[in-house]
């Protein structure tokens, strides 16, 4: 099992879909690491050497913020957004959406309460 920045990546997968288990690099991202590093794609993780390990290891440390310090990193921006009092950091410190629509798409913010007609609705054998 390859581990990339102290995570361990999927080692049944092809290299380019394995990467995007780290936190912080997408599909594309995944793709310029492995065109920089000279890897075909389409290799299996675990197939891979050590020494194409290590080079994906440094360009990942060279070049993006992956795991602990990127997630350290947006709380830092929440925090200073909700410090300065402006309209996101409200919405954040309330844990409502900070985007869009608040009314019917916000289910996963609002922890999916479903305020709808029938769904709190009593049965009929119960005294009203």
């Amino acid at each position: 099992m390859p581990r990339i920045s102290g995570i361990v990546i999927p080692d049944n997968k092809k290299i380019l879909y394995s990467l995007p288990y780290l936190y912080g690099i997408g599909l594309l991202s995944s793709r310029i690491i492995l065109k920089t590093a000279n890897i075909d794609p389409n290799k299996i993780a675990k197939d891979l050497s050590s020494d194409e390990l290590n080079k994906i290891q440094k360009i990942i440390d060279k070049t993006y913020r992956v795991e602990g310090d990127l997630k350290k990193e947006i709380s830092q921006n929440i925090k200073h957004l909700k410090e300065v009092g402006s309209w996101r950091g409200l919405r954040h410190s309330r844990r409502l959406p900070i985007k869009g629509r608040s009314k019917t798409n916000s289910r996963t913010t609002r922890g999916n309460v479903r305020r709808t007609m029938g769904s709190g609705r009593k049965s009929t054998s119960e005294k009203t």
